[in-house]
């Protein structure tokens, strides 16, 4: 029995462009994410790398292909089907935090729990104990535009891991933060997935931070090597 908490399988995927045009972004790309694992996942920008984590995380869907989270195809289930996977199962980083500015630190990492079902106090509890393990527990009761870049970041990294995903997708988590700030942040982000014993797959453009992760993938003319 496979080990594999996500499977790509020949994920193609391609866009319109004017009327006649098409461009391929994703020509066949295959990847194989093991339990615990973190691969780097490197890339230029228009390459395909967001395209990828999008399909992965049932964003969006592929033109053809097959996609596996914990041994379960998943690329043609339906849109309510896809969407419960995706709460319970896969948490996202985006280069921005996109957290909710009229929410404190603490009500962000709630929000998500209580939308998967979980009862108010479990949820405070767990965003508690998430923000200590990153640092910045006596910034709960902040909001985002009261934290600093790396502080909003860290909430968003404990946002993601609210629900308790098997997955984790970062697209560049720490690329629009300094290079020392990004250093830090980055290291509480392998540090959080190493404790939570969760896969990752982490865009980055950051060659020094691909290295401390298990795998370094590149995609290149629309598939991954």
């Amino acid at each position: 029995m496979s080990n594999a908490v996500l499977e790509l399988e020949g994920i193609s995927k391609a866009y319109n462009k004017g009327k006649i045009s098409e461009v391929s972004v994703l020509k066949g790309a295959d990847l194989k994410l093991s339990e615990g694992e973190i691969v780097a996942l490197v890339a230029p920008s228009g390459a395909g790398k967001s395209t990828l984590l999008h399909i992965a995380g049932l964003l969006d869907t592929p033109d053809s292909g097959v996609i596996r989270i914990a041994g379960e195809e998943v690329a043609h289930l339906s849109d309510r089907r896809r969407t419960a996977i995706r709460r319970a199962g896969v948490g996202f980083i985006y280069q921005f935090h996109h957290l909710l500015p009229e929410f404190s630190a603490l009500e962000n990492i709630v929000l998500p729990q209580l939308a998967n079902g979980t009862a108010q106090a479990a949820a405070e509890a767990h965003a508690t104990s998430l923000l200590s393990r990153v640092g910045i527990a006596e910034r709960a009761h902040h909001r985002p535009a009261e934290l600093s870049g790396g502080e909003q970041q860290r909430v968003a990294f404990c946002r993601a891991l609210a629900n308790q995903p098997r997955l984790l997708l970062a697209d560049e988590p720490t690329g629009n933060l300094d290079p020392e700030t990004s250093d830090q942040v980055f290291g509480t982000l392998v540090e959080l997935v190493r404790e939570t014993g969760l896969s990752a797959l982490i865009a980055t453009h950051n060659l020094d931070l691909a290295a401390r992760m298990d795998r370094v993938m590149h995609l290149e003319h629309g598939v991954l090597v």
